[in-house]
């Protein structure tokens, strides 16, 4: 049994498990990229991605399906290498957090005042709203911005109000308004 065992780890040299392994992740990787990308919009990009993507599994695909009967522990380590990608992948989109958000901080006028002044004085644009509550008014905050101010902007709406109640929302469509050509740049 063990004889078995070990033929059956050994039947694949391990350079070529590894290649099979990183190559598979790194295709995965690009393709979790590429379907976010195109997803927020990011249409050229994406389709660059694409390329590579294609590209990498034709190479891996063919390296796996070749000789596979004889030695499945490369579907296995393919397979890994799927699953390592997927997570991977989605991990590195939240670092690089493409596309933009509409963060709304329900609050009493008083809060509000503090929590614009702070959000502004940090050179991030707010827009208020009246609002009426349960058992007071209230006003809503916007605030647009891109997905990488998210907790930044959301740690300064917290530490001047516990109390206030934040969404934050992925946006899709953005039409019309004015965003300065140097926020575009810098933020």
């Amino acid at each position: 049994m063990w004889e078995a065992i070990f033929a059956f780890l050994t039947s694949v040299p391990l350079w070529q498990l590894a290649l099979i392994l990183f190559s598979k992740i790194i295709e995965v990787s690009i393709g979790t990229m590429r379907i976010i990308l195109i997803s927020k919009g990011y249409k050229k990009p994406g389709s660059i991605l694409g390329f590579f993507e294609v590209l990498l599994w034709i190479f891996v695909a063919s390296t796996v399906i070749d000789g596979i009967m004889e030695m499945p522990l490369k579907g296995i380590i393919y397979a890994l290498g799927f699953a390592i990608g997927v997570y991977i992948g989605s991990m590195l989109e939240n670092r690089l957090a493409v596309g933009k958000i509409l963060i709304h901080v329900i609050t009493n006028k008083k809060m509000s005042e503090e929590i614009m002044k702070v959000l502004r004085e940090s050179g991030h644009g707010v827009t208020s709203l009246d609002a009426h509550g349960k058992d007071e008014d209230r006003i809503v905050l916007m605030i647009f911005t891109n997905r990488k101010n998210k907790e930044n902007i959301i740690k300064l709406i917290e530490a001047t109000s516990e109390k206030a109640v934040i969404v934050a929302n992925e946006v899709s469509i953005l039409q019309g308004g004015f965003v300065s050509p140097w926020r575009r740049i810098a933020k």
